[in-house]
């Protein structure tokens, strides 16, 4: 199985620490988020990765062949000229996932112990289009799953929006996505949207006729670094 790193984001959120270096270099407990990705994903039995790059992406580069790419079978999916997004960041990158065997996904700012290997065979039991680690945990935005566990809508409890499939939500569950998934090779030909777009806004859309499901994960240890409040 291979994966996929997204590292290109701006880091706004992790400001000032990231006014000179990407946010995949920022360092906890003294490691960097990359290699904290990365390490999770070779206790997993990843081996090939490819990572997208944009903001401060020569340090990325010049960091990882300084590390002999920390072991890894490692591309780079160059987003310097424009940034595209979680969605557009996979569209560019999706050359690396041929054939037919699942890939993973995940944000090199989500810090997790997450048993990877059981998703995917909940992933390959399961056979949806995509399956999406979430939490039951407190934020200002929520997928809306109904009892079949298949994404139904997205919501932000902030501003009240709210975004919904055509499939019956009579009865919706909020879950926080975690930053992780597992997706089907058949998702890429699926991919109409052009430019930048989000990986959520993708997930929306194929939900009203393909199969996009949760996998609950509450045990496993799971942190976001990317808020500058929770680092300091």
């Amino acid at each position: 199985m291979k994966a996929m790193i997204l590292a290109a984001g701006l880091g706004t959120r992790l400001r000032p620490l990231t006014d000179n270096i990407p946010k995949a270099l920022v360092e906890i407990n003294g490691r960097t988020l990359l290699e904290h990705s990365i390490k999770h994903l070779q206790d997993n039995g990843i081996t090939g990765v490819i990572i997208n790059v944009h903001h401060f992406a020569d340090k990325i580069i010049a960091f990882l062949r300084d590390k002999n790419n920390l072991g890894m079978e490692i591309a780079i999916s160059d987003e310097r000229d424009e940034l595209l997004d979680t969605g557009g960041g996979l569209k560019k990158a999706s050359w690396f996932f041929r054939g037919d065997e699942p890939f993973i996904v995940r944000n090199v700012d989500i810090l997790s112990d997450m048993d990877l290997q059981a998703m995917a065979g909940f992933h390959h039991e399961h056979k949806p289009l995509a399956t999406l680690a979430v939490r039951n945990r407190e934020t200002s935005r929520y997928m809306l799953f109904n009892e079949k566990q298949e994404l139904i809508g997205w919501t932000n409890v902030s501003s009240g929006e709210k975004k919904l499939s055509n499939k019956d939500y009579k009865r919706m569950h909020p879950l926080a996505f975690s930053g992780i998934q597992i997706l089907d090779p058949a998702i890429i030909p699926l991919i109409t949207e052009e430019g930048k777009f989000s990986l959520i806004s993708l997930y929306l859309r194929l939900s009203r006729d393909k199969r996009i499901c949760s996998y609950t994960d509450n045990g496993s240890f799971w942190f976001d670094a990317g808020k500058k409040e929770d680092n300091t």
